[in-house]
């Protein structure tokens, strides 16, 4: 083959690789919301739930995301941990992982929610997954033993596993009628929004670790 041609051919094949890798680049960051309730939206139009508005939030700031919402109301940690592999597809860069609440109100024995949150920690940093843990706190009518056991929880597991922490993702709306649906639990879509702009500054700092990573 003439020099002159393998330098085209070889020129042509560099710029494809060029466009491939900008290409690439170019893809938003794939994060999923794995969570229950509290992060599906219950009750609430698809539009007010929680990914979608830290994902709209966060492309106000200029970060191009996509957030799939994999929240699933009533879901406790012991059902995360079994659905986590199929819930959070390949190409997933980030977890938001908010789980814990209805084991909580189930009086699940902490040590047991602490042990499968641990498992999903694990297995998505084993996938190569970073996971930001959303914290939850046991409601007060379940006696402070409880409370003790159950509140460190998140804490341990972050300093464990070196994670980042969002201590408490009602905080807030947790007490705060206006906030709320009329269950008292759930928040509304004003509920919502305040949580959002509660955990941005942590979202902010985690999507930005994740786009200065290889």
């Amino acid at each position: 083959m003439p020099f002159k041609a393998a330098c085209g051919i070889f020129a042509a094949l560099a710029i494809t690789a060029l466009l491939s890798v900008g290409a690439a680049r170019a893809e938003p960051l794939r994060l999923v919301g794995f969570g229950d309730s509290l992060m599906a939206g219950y009750l609430l139009p698809a539009n007010d739930a929680f990914p979608v508005r830290l994902e709209a939030a966060l492309r106000e700031k200029g970060y191009d995301v996509e957030i799939a919402n994999a929240g699933v109301s009533g879901d406790t940690t012991s059902g995360g941990l079994a659905r986590l592999d199929w819930s959070v597809p390949e190409g997933t860069k980030g977890v938001i992982l908010e789980l814990g609440a209805n084991d909580a109100l189930r009086g699940i024995a902490p040590e047991e929610s602490e042990k499968n949150l641990d498992a999903m920690v694990t297995r998505l940093k084993e996938r190569g997954i970073a996971v930001l843990l959303a914290g939850m706190l046991a409601p007060p009518n379940m006696g402070p033993d409880y409370e003790e056991r159950f509140n460190g929880i998140y804490h341990r597991l972050a300093e464990k596993h070196g994670v980042p922490l969002y201590p408490f993702f009602l905080d807030g709306v947790a007490g705060e009628a206006k906030r709320q649906l009329e269950d008292g639990m759930h928040p509304n879509a004003e509920g919502v929004d305040v949580m959002v702009r509660s955990i941005l500054p942590t979202a902010e700092a985690f999507v930005r670790s994740l786009a200065a990573s290889p």
